[in-house]
C-alpha cells in the first residue's frame, strides 16, 4: 500500500467517530490532541470518551448520521459493521479510517509526536505499526532529552 503522508486542516472539518470501546478511545484520545470538535456515535461509550470535550450520542450508527461527514473513524469492533459503514462513505467521499483495516482506509493515522506547533508523524504503511511507535518514541526521547534539537 502506498500513504501519502500529508496534514489535513481539521479546523471546521465535521468529524465522526463510531464506535465507544477501547480502540475507539485510544483514536478519540489522539484526535484530541488536535481538535476539540468531533461526534462519536456508539451504543455504549467509555468514559474515557465521555471525559473529552466531544458531543456523544449512546445508539447504534445510523446511515443519516453520516450527513455532512467529512473525516470517518470507523472502530465499533464489528468487522462486518465496519464495512457497511465504509461503503456508506465511500459513496459520499468521506475520507474514512477503518480500525485494523489497512486495506479498506482512505487513510490511516502514523505514530504521532507533538510539541507545540511542530508535529513528526512516523508512519509504516500500516505494515510495521511496532516499529513506527519504537521510532516514534525515539525521536520523543532525543528530543526531551535535548540530544535532538528542535529550534
Amino acid at each position: 500500500m502506498n500513504y501519502l503522508p500529508i496534514s489535513i486542516r481539521i479546523e471546521g472539518t465535521r468529524i465522526l467517530i463510531v464506535g465507544g470501546g477501547k480502540v475507539a478511545t485510544h483514536k478519540a484520545q489522539i484526535l484530541n490532541r488536535f481538535t476539540d470538535e468531533a461526534t462519536v456515535i456508539a451504543p455504549e461509550i467509555s468514559e474515557g470518551i465521555k471525559a473529552l470535550p466531544f458531543k456523544t450520542i449512546e445508539r447504534p450508527f445510523e446511515e443519516a448520521d453520516l450527513e455532512g461527514v467529512n473525516l470517518l473513524f470507523v472502530v465499533t469492533g464489528d468487522h462486518e459493521l465496519n464495512h457497511q459503514i465504509k461503503q456508506m462513505a465511500a459513496q459520499r467521499g468521506i475520507l474514512t479510517s477503518v480500525c485494523d483495516d489497512p486495506e479498506a482506509c482512505d487513510f490511516i493515522s502514523p505514530a504521532i509526536y507533538r510539541e507545540g506547533n511542530l508535529t513528526i508523524a512516523v508512519g509504516s504503511d500500516a505494515e510495521d505499526v511496532k516499529r513506527s511507535i519504537r521510532v516514534r518514541n525515539r525521536i520523543k526521547e532525543r528530543i526531551e532529552n535535548d540530544e535532538l534539537s528542535i529550534e
